[in-house]
């Protein structure tokens, strides 16, 4: 006898979990750039870094943000995300110590 198995609400709070740290990514990377804008290329650097960092997690997450297709599951990529939160969340604080 096979029972179907029901989900639930937990792929859907997975999804907006997704969705939330990709949003704290994006405004991160963007305060960065405006950063780099406003007081000049000596901060084109790190703003370099964060969008390249951006764009990286948001490209290896798509599919867990919208819940479109198989997500890669675990291991490295779990990983790698993780250090991506550390870092911009190290760049966040630093931006707000910065008084941007």
């Amino acid at each position: 006898m096979t029972t179907a198995r029901d989900p639930g609400l937990q792929p859907e709070r997975t999804r907006l979990a997704w969705r939330r740290t990709l949003l704290a990514l994006t405004v991160v990377a963007l305060l960065t750039v405006r950063l780099a804008v406003t007081r000049g290329p000596g901060e084109a650097g790190l703003a370099a870094l964060a969008v390249l960092g951006w764009s990286t997690t948001i490209t290896l997450c798509w599919r867990r943000a919208t819940g479109s297709g198989r997500p890669r599951t675990g291991g490295p990529l779990l990983a790698l995300v993780g250090l991506a939160a550390v870092g911009f969340a190290l760049l966040g604080a630093l931006l707000a110590l910065r008084g941007l």
